[in-house]
């Protein structure tokens, strides 16, 4: 796990799992390797909301709408970022595997509310290969996101 998440979270007293899976990137690969719900996986996106990079987070088994995340943002532009645009800022994680935790980069961070359905969160833990599991109730206290609609299901699985 990610020291600088561990560090956090057991600072905090918050109870949480890890779960290692076998090497896989995209959500759907995931959720199957590690065998829990696309819908209780949550999945980071990068996104430039104004001209500033910003975290999107929703459950696996969706994809962002652009249009209604600037919308429900107040925001006048919304773009994804490149991988390109946002690899150096996290350093201390393998591309693609940063956790939710924008807090912990100084990144604004905005939750699909269709994620807050459920009691528990899971979510790449740095790696391709490991996940953490807690309470949303928790992740929500230490990371203090903006809850908004802004989430479109794409799959099932």
């Amino acid at each position: 796990m990610l020291p600088k998440l561990k560090e956090f979270l057991d600072a905090n007293g918050v109870k949480y799992e890890s779960i290692n899976h076998s090497q896989a990137f995209t959500s759907q690969e995931i959720a199957a390797s590690a065998h829990i719900s696309g819908k209780e996986l949550a999945k980071t996106v990068m996104v430039r909301i104004d001209g500033r990079m910003a975290m999107a987070i929703l459950p696996g088994s969706h994809r962002v709408n652009i249009h209604q995340l600037r919308e429900a943002s107040g925001a006048k532009r919304v773009e994804l970022a490149t991988e390109a645009e946002f690899r150096n800022l996290f350093s201390d994680c393998e591309p693609g595997a940063m956790p939710p935790f924008g807090n912990l980069w100084g990144l604004d961070v905005y939750v699909a509310d269709a994620l807050t359905e459920d009691n528990q969160i899971c979510f790449n833990a740095g790696s391709h290969t490991e996940l953490v599991k807690l309470a949303y109730r928790d992740f929500e206290r230490l990371v203090g996101p903006r809850v908004l609609h802004f989430a479109a299901t794409v799959v099932a699985f």
